[in-house]
């Protein structure tokens, strides 16, 4: 058998990874349910819904929850939350970021599609009302929409590609729950689409005051893992830059021109390969990355590999939840598994899922596939 037979037929993730990993996100989280990167550091609204789906795929569904409701008890009247807390209060007041704000419908659509709790559902919807409302009156006329607010609630004005990015796949998944709760909204619909044709063919609308930001990953693949282009237009984006951003048998590079691979930015490209059709590079590039666990069942941040050093020396919360999702859209664990990699179907939620079925199957054969 050589080499690359031997890898194709590794696990997908070892034994227990799935319990270990949840173990881990668990120990970090506080009882109010906030999940911070890691204790003792702060939290931002969008980590710690990455998080919190972690822990919905590992079946943690009561501690999911906890973490969503964190939400709906620390939201703003206008519908955002600041950028970062840390013990209990918040850390930075300077703004409040759309996309962060947004998220939270992807990370509920998410809960829901595995736990079919629509009770649940139903309790969020008026966080994740507000919170796109909130995001969607800061569309411009071009369709782009503004990174952040400050202080003072005024528009910061500017447009980010993953920012944006991130949006429209929370746009997608609010309107998620609006239909199914019976409670359409159009307006919600017109956004998405007017935000899709900007990011698609008017980039002129982003990084407009200060510096390109596309020597970042991120802007080359979250596009196309939110769903903005199509299977083939996306196989053609990931292909044109892969060998600035791929290292061979390490992982995907987080600055194009830094030597540091990320974890979490792997994963994100996994599921982004698998949006557009490469399950091949998809499963090779995920298999790779468990090199970077500890025995606690978190995930070391990063590698800098002229220096084989990992750095930061930080196991993020995040880190373990992309971890997680990138397991699930692999090896089709929960209902859950095509949110990022079948753009624009409709998922259906889990039927009478039973949480002690759920976790044995999870466990099951270490993720072949």
């Amino acid at each position: 058998m050589t080499d690359s037979t031997a890898a194709a037929a590794a696990p997908l993730y070892p034994e227990h990874f799935l319990r270990t990993s949840a173990e881990y996100i668990l120990s970090q989280q506080y009882a109010d349910g906030l999940i911070p990167w890691f204790r003792g550091h702060h939290a931002d609204p969008w980590d710690h819904v990455e998080a919190a789906m972690g822990l919905s795929i590992a079946g943690e569904w009561e501690a999911a929850e906890r973490a969503y409701r964190w939400l709906a008890d620390n939201q703003l009247a206008d519908g955002s939350w600041w950028a970062a807390y840390r013990d209990g209060a918040e850390q930075d007041r300077e703004r409040r970021e759309t996309n962060f704000v947004a998220y939270v419908a992807t990370g509920v659509w998410h809960h829901y599609l595995i736990s079919s709790n629509r009770d649940f559902l139903a309790s969020l919807w008026p966080t994740v009302e507000a919170a796109i409302e909130f995001v969607v009156r800061l569309q411009t006329e071009e369709g782009e929409i503004h990174w952040a607010v400050d202080v003072d609630g005024a528009p910061m004005k500017d447009a980010l590609v993953t920012g944006c990015s991130s949006v429209f796949k929370s746009l997608e998944c609010a309107l998620q729950v609006a239909e199914t709760l019976g409670r359409p909204r159009p307006a919600w619909r017109q956004a998405r689409q007017r935000l899709g044709e900007a990011l698609r063919s008017k980039p002129y609308r982003f990084d407009r005051t200060w510096e390109s930001k596309a020597r970042y990953s991120m802007d080359w693949f979250y596009p196309v893992l939110t769903g903005v282009f199509s299977v083939e237009e996306a196989r053609l984006r990931l292909n044109a830059r892969w060998n600035e951003f791929v290292v061979p048998e390490l992982g995907c590079r987080c600055v194009s021109d830094e030597p540091w691979v990320t974890v979490a930015e792997s994963c994100e490209l996994t599921m982004a390969l698998l949006a557009a059709g490469d399950r091949e590079r998809a499963a090779s590039l995920y298999r790779g990355l468990h090199r970077w666990a500890d025995n606690d069942g978190g995930y070391w941040t990063g590698y800098v590999y002229p220096d084989r050093a990992i750095w930061p020396e930080e196991k993020t919360t995040w880190t373990v939840g992309a971890m997680l999702l990138a397991a699930d859209a692999l090896a089709g664990l929960t209902p859950a598994s095509g949110l990022f990699t079948r753009p624009g179907e409709r998922s259906e939620p889990a039927q009478n899922a039973e949480r002690v079925d759920h976790l044995h199957e999870l466990e099951l054969a270490g993720g072949q596939g």
